[in-house]
């Protein structure tokens, strides 16, 4: 028998105890720092002269590990690996699946502090955000197993005289799995065990950012008992093995999280057929969000506020669904702003391997740099009314920033930024509120703040977003309660952490029997 699925929880860092054990992982991963890792196929370990160098972004001088790049050979005998493993993996019984995917839970779970403490020297996590990340990779972990079980018997069909009818799901075979930086472990767990437990292997290309949290993965699922093969570990340089992975005829899908400008060309690609292709791929796109929220004139104005401020600079702005602009109500944007001016003024910022802050570090320097580009827009498109300082004199340090009186149609209530700046808008009314919050080609996530009924139902359909919240922030969905994944141009609507995702890497047949 099968538990019902309860989220992990959060760690309560005003325990002592608790800091006191999360400061031991961070002296454990510290003493790990800058160590080679390899590539994996077939459970091979490869090592190659050519590497990614993965640096602590709040310390660029910290190299965190070199990583072996993967070449387009590579790709080809992982694939080679993932079509033998497949033959087995493939017709695996679903429940073994599934308890290599709890035994990895079970594995994280004891190592919960280590593996965040990962994400605060490698994607420069605060400790509550690198907590929640690994925390929701273990949610995945045990959400997707328990989610293979629930479609092990298929979906029932009618039978006729003389006739059984019986729908069951199989797997596709060999995949790619291209996760981002900024869940380094949440989402590239979710994106690899997702098609995995599903009887797919998986070629896993982690972010260029933040390989060494992946390599760690591909330790923990080794131990749980994944067989060789099923997941190859092949770091490398986009320019070089993206578009081959993609392009590759042993491909039948790709399961990518990233900016629209990749995601649409993955889908381009995608849809052309290669020699020797007897297949069509399949595209699972997660790319990015211009988010909303909305204050009403009636609402909780300190609500209001708090959810603002956490939406827009937890983990520094950089989240997909990150609150980038605050439409507001004529007759509270002023209260609202400045409460959420006050609010933002009590932040931290720092280096979270150092000590527990609010905010960390952008995660490298070209995101730095187009974080102060946008800055120095912002200046021109509208009032600047806190933060605007950058310093990466140590690490890519950006002040969580503030913007006013910006015109709906101006590029930074436009275009994604990914990091600290939210910019402040007013509206007349409901419908104008809704209006601009639709005005983008995104739609990923979106909050209101109302105490108004008909205005929170009118927002319940024409508010175009996937992920919609009625007071609280635009942020933070759980795996299992929120699936997440948005429309328009924020992707294909996935919905991760939900109880579709897993059809994603099936394929439903039908068998009809005559007696």
């Amino acid at each position: 028998m099968v538990l019902p699925f309860k989220h992990e929880p959060f760690t309560d860092f005003s325990n002592e105890n608790k800091r006191r054990e999360f400061e031991e992982g961070l002296r454990k991963v510290k003493e790990e720092l800058g160590k080679d890792y390899p590539i994996v196929i077939n459970g091979e370990r490869f090592f190659t002269n050519d590497k990614l160098v993965s640096i602590n972004p709040a310390n660029k001088k910290e190299v965190i590990g070199h990583v072996s790049k993967a070449t387009k050979e590579h790709i080809d005998k992982a694939f080679e690996s993932s079509l033998e493993a497949f033959k087995l993996w493939g017709k695996m019984a679903p429940v073994a699946r599934a308890d290599i995917l709890f035994k990895a839970a079970a594995i994280v779970r004891r190592r919960k502090h280590e593996f965040s403490a990962w994400l605060a020297f490698e994607a420069g996590k605060p400790w509550g955000q690198a907590d929640g990340d690994t925390a929701e990779g273990i949610d995945f972990l045990e959400y997707y197993g328990r989610q293979m079980l629930d479609l092990v018997n298929g979906k029932p069909l009618e039978d006729r005289a003389n006739e059984h009818n019986s729908y069951f799901y199989q797997p596709m075979g060999p995949g790619v799995t291209i996760p981002p930086w900024n869940f380094a472990f949440a989402i590239v767990c979710g994106t690899t065990v997702a098609p995995i437990v599903a009887g797919n292997p998986v070629l896993l290309k982690p972010s260029e950012n933040t390989p060494v949290i992946a390599y760690k993965l591909v330790e923990v699922l080794e131990e749980a008992g994944l067989p060789k093969g099923v997941l190859n570990f092949v770091p490398g340089d986009p320019a070089v093995i993206g578009d081959y992975l993609v392009d590759h005829k042993e491909t039948r899908f790709i399961n990518f999280t990233g900016s629209r400008a990749t995601g649409t060309r993955i889908i381009e690609r995608a849809s052309k057929v290669q020699d020797g292709q007897q297949h069509l791929k399949r595209v699972v796109a997660e790319m990015g969000g211009k988010d909303t929220i909305i204050v009403d004139k009636d609402a909780d104005l300190d609500l209001a506020a708090d959810a603002i401020v956490n939406s827009a600079f937890g983990f520094s702005g950089q989240k997909c669904s990150a609150c980038s602009r605050a439409v507001l109500h004529k007759d509270v944007y002023h209260e609202v702003l400045e409460k959420a001016v006050r609010l933002t003024k009590e932040l931290t910022v720092g280096n979270p391997t150092e000590k527990d802050v609010n905010m960390g570090a952008v995660v490298n320097k070209k995101q730095f740099e187009k974080v102060k580009e946008y800055i120095e827009i912002g200046k021109r498109e509208g009032e600047l009314v806190l933060g605007g300082e950058t310093d990466d004199s140590e690490g890519f340090f950006v002040k969580p920033t503030i913007f006013k009186d910006v015109a709906p149609k101006a590029r930074l209530m436009q275009e994604e930024i990914f990091g600290p700046v939210v910019a402040f808008a007013k509206a007349d009314n409901f419908d104008e509120l809704l209006e601009i919050a639709n005005n983008t080609e995104y739609g990923l996530t979106g909050a209101v703040i109302s105490n108004n009924r008909e205005h929170l139902e009118k927002a319940r359909y024409d508010f175009h977003v996937g992920n919609l919240y009625f007071n609280r922030g635009c942020t933070a969905a759980i795996v299992g309660y929120q699936p997440f994944g948005g429309f328009k141009m924020s992707g294909t609507d996935s919905k991760a952490g939900g109880p579709d995702y897993l059809q994603h890497f099936l394929e439903a047949k039908v068998v009809s029997e005559r007696y």
